[in-house]
């Protein structure tokens, strides 16, 4: 008869960060303490009652160490490139959260903001809410993504030119062009002007005018000189609103005060930055 006591889920999480792993699945589990994935699931909810673990996504499940207990959750970055591989889907840090860790930001980001080839619902983690955001031509934009280490790993995030593009292209998740122009000033003197060119190619026009005139009123046109040119080899562009949240009832929008001739942006309200 074995009397050897059989380990409990509680006991594999606590060897796993003793390890310095945070993260497991479900089958990963399931076969480390030789149980049934009925009997691990049990487990599961167990200690996720006692806030001990978190479950992101179904079959994946994070550690909450110690010094995280009181906010429920370890920050995403400990965990979202193991979550991604899982999901099998590339991705990236990126919009106001890339600006963040690019050190351009003059106020809390309240979204753990991703970009992803696969459309998925925002997580809630402890206190930390993850939010994806979709493009579905994720190899377009390739070289603008960077590698930064974790304090668990690595993750992925969009470079300072891609971040700026892409604060133009989700308007929904930038806080408003006011915003998004007071990152950019933050940003500008990181931006490679030669890779924001080649990387202005694989969004809609749109997107690189109103970029392009922000940079230009940020003094930043040192910049924008081979965007411009490269915009202008797809044929000359419409007329975009800058702001098209603030044109979209033509009853109430304020009357143009500029229409660039350069980037071919109608202005309505010039944007305010921070200091």
């Amino acid at each position: 008869m074995n009397n050897a006591k059989r380990r409990s889920l509680a006991d594999y999480v606590t060897e796993l960060q003793s390890q310095g792993r945070i993260v497991f699945s479900a089958e990963e589990a399931v076969k480390a303490l030789g149980t049934n994935r009925g009997a691990f699931l049990d487990a599961a909810q167990r200690l996720q009652r006692r806030d001990l673990i978190i479950s992101p996504r179904k079959g994946f499940y994070v550690a909450v160490p110690p010094q995280f207990a009181s906010w429920g959750a370890p920050p995403p970055s400990w965990y979202l490139d193991a979550l991604m591989q899982q999901e099998d889907e590339p991705y990236y840090v990126g919009l106001l959260k890339a600006a963040e860790l690019h050190g351009a930001s003059h106020q809390a980001v309240m979204e753990f903001q991703v970009v992803t080839g696969k459309r998925m619902p925002k997580i809630r983690a402890g206190r930390n809410l993850i939010a994806f955001y979709y493009r579905k031509d994720m190899g377009a934009v390739m070289d603008g993504i960077e590698e930064v280490k974790t304090d668990t790993g690595r993750m992925k995030i969009s470079s300072p030119a891609l971040t700026a593009l892409d604060l133009l292209r989700y308007g929904s998740a930038t806080a408003g062009i006011n915003n998004v122009a007071t990152v950019l000033s933050d940003l500008g003197p990181k931006i490679d002007g030669v890779e924001l060119a080649l990387l202005s190619l694989k969004f809609e026009k749109p997107i690189v005018q109103r970029l392009g005139y922000l940079l230009d009123i940020l003094d930043r046109r040192s910049l924008t000189g081979k965007m411009h040119n490269l915009l202008m080899t797809r044929g000359r562009p419409g007329w975009t609103e800058l702001d098209r949240k603030e044109a979209q009832d033509p009853l109430f929008a304020p009357d143009p005060i500029e229409r660039d001739q350069r980037w071919r942006v109608t202005v309505r309200r010039q944007p305010e930055v921070d200091e």
